[in-house]
C-alpha cells in the first residue's frame, strides 16, 4: 500500500525554490511511537515493506524525501547536490514538528548510508535531538571506502576546489554490482523509479565530497551521542569489477570494517549488529535476512 505523501515546502537555497517530501504509513492504531526513516545517496523512499511492517507494529512510520532527491527534485536543482550536510536540517526539523504535533513522543530516527551519516550528524547537532529516543543506522557511510591517499589528498583537494567552482565534477566511481542486485530487471526483486535510483550515477560533485567529508570528521570525533544506537551492517564488503553471485549477500558500496570501527564511536550507548549475507541496503536483502534486519530494528526500539 502506497503511504500518504506530504510536501514540505522549504525556503529558497543558492538554487532557488526547495521543497521535500515526507511520506507516512499510519500504524492505523492509537499510538505515540513513530519512525523517521532517512534515504542515502543516489536514493529515495520506495522500501514500502518496512514501513508497512513497522505500521503492523504499531508506530506510525514516516520517510523523507531530501531536498534536492526522489519526489523532492525539482527541475531546476542539480540532482542529488548539496554543498554541506546542514542543508538538510530544516527538513529533519519540519518532519520531526509534524510527527511530535501528531501526538508522537517516542522518536527513532533511522538512516541508510549517507542518510545514516546524516542523522548521526542530527542527533549529535541538530535543534531537535532532544526529541529523539534511539537512533539506527543502516549501514552508515563513516568512511569513504578508497585508498589511504585518495581519502587523506585527493578528496580533501577537491573539495577546496569546490569553494572556487562549486559544480566541479568527475565521472561516479560507484560500483555497477549494487543496482544489478537490488532492481528487478537484473538479480533483485525491487521496482523501483530508475529516473530517480538510476543504474548509472549522477556526476560526483567536489563539493559532495567536501559536505560528506565534514561531516564524517564531526561525527567520528567523539560526538558521545546521548540516545541509544544501533548499527547495522552486512558480515563483509566485496569488490568485483563485473558481475559476481556475491554481490547478492554483501556490501558492495562500504567497506564494513569501517562502519564497525567508527560506529563503535559514535556514543557510549552503542550495539553492534553484524548482519550475515546482508546487502549494502541491509533492508533490501533477501527474504529471511531483510526479515531478521526488521525484527532486530523492533526489538532495539522495545528494549530501549
Amino acid at each position: 500500500m502506497k503511504p500518504e505523501t506530504i510536501t514540505i515546502n522549504l525556503p529558497d537555497d543558492y538554487e532557488g525554490r526547495v521543497e521535500a517530501v515526507l511520506m507516512k504509513h499510519p500504524s492505523g492504531q492509537e499510538t505515540t511511537r513513530a519512525i523517521l526513516y532517512i534515504h542515502g545517496y543516489l536514493d529515495y523512499y520506495f522500501q514500502y515493506h518496512m514501513g508497512e511492517f513497522f505500521a503492523s507494529r504499531g508506530y506510525d512510520f514516516y520517510a523523507l524525501d531530501l531536498r534536492k532527491y526522489g519526489r523532492a527534485w525539482l527541475p531546476h536543482q542539480h540532482f542529488n547536490y548539496c554543498r554541506r550536510m546542514e542543508e538538510y536540517f530544516p527538513e529533519i526539523d519540519a518532519s520531526i514538528d509534524r510527527i511530535i504535533a501528531a501526538g508522537n513522543r517516542d522518536l527513532t530516527l533511522m538512516g541508510h548510508s549517507t542518510g545514516g551519516l546524516l542523522s548521526a550528524l542530527y542527533c549529535a547537532e541538530g535543534s531537535r535531538r532532544d526529541k529523539i529516543s534511539r537512533l539506527i543506522l543502516n549501514s552508515p557511510f563513516l568512511e569513504f571506502n578508497t585508498n589511504w591517499a585518495t581519502r587523506k589528498i585527493a578528496i580533501p583537494i577537491a573539495g577546496t576546489l569546490s569553494l572556487v567552482f562549486p559544480y566541479a565534477h568527475m565521472k561516479n566511481v560507484l560500483s555497477p554490482n549494487y543496482f544489478k542486485s537490488v532492481h528487478d530487471s537484473q538479480y533483485g526483486e525491487w521496482n523501483f523509479d530508475t529516473s530517480l535510483k538510476p543504474a548509472v550515477a549522477p556526476p560526483l560533485y567536489f563539493a559532495w565530497l567536501r559536505a560528506v567529508r565534514l561531516a564524517q570528521k564531526k561525527v567520528r570525533h567523539d560526538p558521545q551521542l546521548q540516545m541509544p544506537v544501533l548499527v547495522m551492517f552486512s558480515d563483509k564488503s566485496t569488490y568485483h569489477c563485473h558481475w559476481h553471485e556475491e554481490a547478492m549477500e554483501s556490501d558492495t558500496i562500504l567497506n564494513v570494517g569501517h562502519i564497525k570501527r567508527y560506529g563503535a564511536g559514535l556514543g557510549r550507548g552503542v550495539t553492534l549488529e553484524e548482519v550475515s549475507g546482508g546487502l549494502h541496503d541491509l533492508v533490501l536483502s533477501r527474504k529471511e535476512v531483510r526479515d531478521k534486519v526488521l525484527e532486530t530494528m523492533e526489538t532495539f526500539m522495545r528494549t530501549h
